[in-house]
């Protein structure tokens, strides 16, 4: 089973800002590129934050409202700071939360979920900008075409994994949903075609009818 890297779906072509780079430089830049985040690089393009629009706007969000009818948030010690940042590397987050050119979807996702991250700067060896991966970069590889779903889950699950012949187990694959049909002769077998088959690229879900011969 092959599983997309982050190599395969990351943008190569990554806007970053210096970290010396100016307020007003870092909007026009957000701004000209169409992106709401670029990594802030040191002297050696390794990534040492990520500077976005929220961090941006945390200045505007500690003025004060010229009519007095909204009160000025309470930022703690940390938010202040980036507020009245001037620079990109005192208002950016850090430190950077990067990922591996070769790591999975599923190391990536998790990732970003435990740091609550929108996206990762990825590195090389030593730890040089080599491209940016998304949320949505991410979820591309449920585009994934159905017969492309369904001849992998037949090929590399069912064939080569299992060692099944395709007369035993049936898949049919609609907008990413598998439906597994046929028999198998061990009942143990089934969890474990049904997790396999989940664990394939592009796969929203997965639904077994299979039944067994020896219950074992």
């Amino acid at each position: 089973m092959h599983h997309r890297t982050v190599a395969e779906l990351m943008t190569r072509d990554v806007v970053r800002a210096r970290r010396d780079l100016p307020f007003k430089d870092i909007v026009k830049l957000l701004a000209e590129n169409d992106v709401t985040a670029v990594p802030v690089v040191d002297e050696l393009d390794r990534p040492m934050g990520v500077v976005s629009e929220a961090d941006l706007l945390r200045k505007s969000a500690d003025q004060a409202d010229p009519s007095g009818l909204t009160p000025i948030p309470h930022l703690e010690a940390w938010e202040r700071a980036k507020a009245e940042g001037a620079r990109a590397e005192e208002l950016m987050s850090a430190p950077a939360v990067c990922a591996r050119p070769e790591w999975t979807v599923v190391e990536a996702a998790r990732l970003m979920e435990v740091h609550g991250v929108k996206r990762l700067p990825v590195v090389d060896e030593t730890d040089r900008l080599q491209g940016i991966v998304s949320r949505s970069d991410l979820l591309r590889i449920f585009l994934r075409r159905d017969d492309a779903i369904r001849d992998e889950i037949t090929r590399d699950v069912l064939h080569q994994t299992m060692g099944l012949a395709p007369s035993e187990v049936t898949v049919e694959v609609h907008e990413g949903q598998v439906t597994l049909g046929g028999s198998v002769e061990f009942k143990s077998l089934i969890p474990v075609i049904e997790r396999l088959c989940r664990s394939v690229d592009g796969v929203v879900s997965v639904a077994q009818h299979v039944t067994y011969r020896t219950d074992a």
